[in-house]
């Protein structure tokens, strides 16, 4: 009788601030490094000093390069320079070999549904039963961006679940894996449509929609603030989860998006950029209705201005 070999592993583990795991998550998930993990990696791990937690990605040994470590190192340490944020500086980063365990699953079993209000969010796999009340979220948790972790995501999610009504078309501009749009439509948006300028995206929306058997009302595209043309006030609802300096840079453009009667939630922007943020929201001519505010992540919330 033969067996096959499983395969090896080199783990990339990074020591990220808590409230940029996510975004340090997106950023070594690149090249063969396609699944994401937090947490302490094993009970034999000390735990992560306050205020910080491990994230994980995975290299099969065969494509384990010097390249390939290259690439990740340098994507970290441009992460400071890119975000204007100095607990980025000097990550903790380390290239670990595993034993020989299929590591591309067995990461899973430290995912945990988690609920966002009466929304459930739960693996493919998961054995828990969601409330008869509520909606639930089917997310293969395989992707960085979009897990449904990060603070800005769950307080869109919650925005989405306190006001859609039915009906709405909805814009998803930067829509990462696509997990805002695809709330929406559980919601009862009549349309949803998503941009993102990762071509990684495209397709791990798709399939999130089809997951939740929403593909029909939900179209993501492959595509920047470009795709906006011509659309002039026709989204009902638009969202905008992204770097704050994205939001500066595009105000305008997500306004005119905006159908006069409709509403926005633009998330993504750390305490230290609010102030720049707000201002460049009002003079772009919206009004800002309500600022939440969780940890040091600000979503803006709002209408074209009267």
């Amino acid at each position: 009788m033969t067996t096959t070999a499983l395969p090896r592993w080199i783990e990339v583990r990074v020591l990220a601030p808590q409230g940029w795991c996510e975004l340090v998550a997106e950023t070594i998930a690149i090249g063969p490094c396609t699944t994401v993990a937090f947490g302490r990696p094993s009970l034999a791990t000390e735990e992560a000093p306050d205020g910080f937690d491990f994230v994980r990605s995975f290299i099969p040994a065969h494509a384990d390069t010097a390249f390939v470590r290259a690439r990740i190192r340098e994507a970290l340490r441009a992460l400071p320079e890119t975000t204007g944020v100095d607990d980025l500086k000097d990550l903790d980063l380390e290239f670990r070999p595993l034993a020989p365990e299929d590591y591309a699953t067995s990461w899973k079993k430290s995912w945990k549904p988690f609920r966002v209000g009466r929304l459930c969010v739960i693996a493919p796999w998961s054995k828990s039963t969601p409330r008869a009340t509520d909606l639930v979220m089917r997310l293969e948790p395989g992707g960085a961006f979009g897990s449904g972790r990060h603070a800005t995501t769950r307080t869109c999610m919650k925005v989405l679940l306190d006001r859609v009504k039915g009906g709405e078309r909805v814009l998803d501009a930067g829509s990462g894996s696509g997990i805002l749009g695809v709330t929406a439509a559980l919601c009862g948006a009549r349309s949803v449509f998503g941009f993102d300028v990762d071509p990684n995206a495209e397709p791990y929306s798709n399939e999130l929609a089809a997951n939740n058997n929403v593909a029909k009302l939900c179209r993501f595209k492959t595509a920047g603030f470009e795709s906006l043309s011509g659309t002039r006030g026709e989204w009902d609802v638009v969202l905008a989860n992204i770097y704050s300096d994205i939001i500066q840079s595009h105000a305008g453009d997500l306004r005119d998006a905006l159908s006069p009667s409709g509403w926005f939630a633009f998330s993504g922007c750390p305490s230290h950029h609010a102030d720049p943020t707000r201002t460049t929201i009002l003079a772009a001519g919206l009004r800002i209705d309500e600022e939440r505010v969780r940890g040091r992540w600000h979503t803006f919330v709002g209408a074209r201005g009267r």
